[in-house]
């Protein structure tokens, strides 16, 4: 599995991005999927993961309510619309398949292919 993670940029405290992330390689709806983010100094962290049937969101405690992840199989793509961004969301974000598993996850080890990466900078 080839992923290709898109769409981050600086934005200012309370805007809003939408992320991207292309698969390629397997069928795309025999897998979860992910975002994760890196922080600088910091360890990567779960942000939001989905089901093969994009009927199944988790998020993270820190971005629920304001983070959406999304997946649409027929472009084999998956999403992750930021809204009320805060300076500490940033952070390098990063795509990933649970190719194992259908059902969303958030431990890091669940996932086997990683993007990589994508910079998001919020400013104050």
């Amino acid at each position: 599995v080839q992923l290709q993670a898109s769409g981050g940029g600086l934005v200012q405290a309370g805007g809003s991005l939408r992320l991207s992330c292309a698969a390629s390689g397997r069928t795309f709806s025999n897998y979860a999927m992910g975002w994760f983010r890196q922080a600088p100094g910091k360890e990567r962290e779960f942000v939001a993961a989905i089901n093969w049937r994009g009927d199944i969101t988790r998020y993270a405690d820190s971005v629920k309510g304001r983070f959406t992840i999304s997946r649409d199989n027929a472009k084999n793509m998956v999403y992750l619309q930021m809204n009320s961004l805060k300076p500490e969301d940033t952070a390098v974000y990063y795509c990933a398949a649970r190719t194992r598993s259908i059902y969303s996850s958030s431990p890091q080890s669940e996932y086997d292919y990683w993007g990589q990466g994508t910079q998001v900078t919020v400013s104050s």
